[in-house]
């Protein structure tokens, strides 16, 4: 494979790629997390205390949309900025909507 090759291949790859595992142990433990806390309902357990792990939970994935975000910037937004200024209008309105979306969730 040439440079070039290689270039291409690696553009074609989401933004989070390289932390590709390290994204997947995040969202393990919070699929762990949210486990826990149908457990919690099961067992009856104090409203106040449930409402603490679905706060830890909230603030877990919010960590994770924004290490996402972060990643699309820097891969997919920047690259396309590099491509041409309609593709890096395009990535830009994009992430803008991902981002109001998030704010509103």
């Amino acid at each position: 494979m040439t440079i070039a090759s290689e270039d291409s291949t690696r553009d074609s790859l989401p933004g989070y790629h390289d932390d590709k595992s390290a994204q997947l142990r995040r969202l393990r433990r919070i699929e762990g997390q949210v486990r826990g806390i149908a457990r919690m309902i099961e067992c009856d357990t104090y409203c106040i205390d449930v409402l603490t792990q679905v706060s830890a939970v909230t603030r877990a994935l919010q960590a994770v949309s924004l290490s996402l975000l972060d990643e699309h910037i820097a891969h997919c937004v920047v690259g396309a900025a590099r491509e041409s200024d309609a593709a890096a209008a395009e990535k830009v309105a994009e992430v803008s909507a991902a981002i109001a979306r998030l704010v509103r969730s």
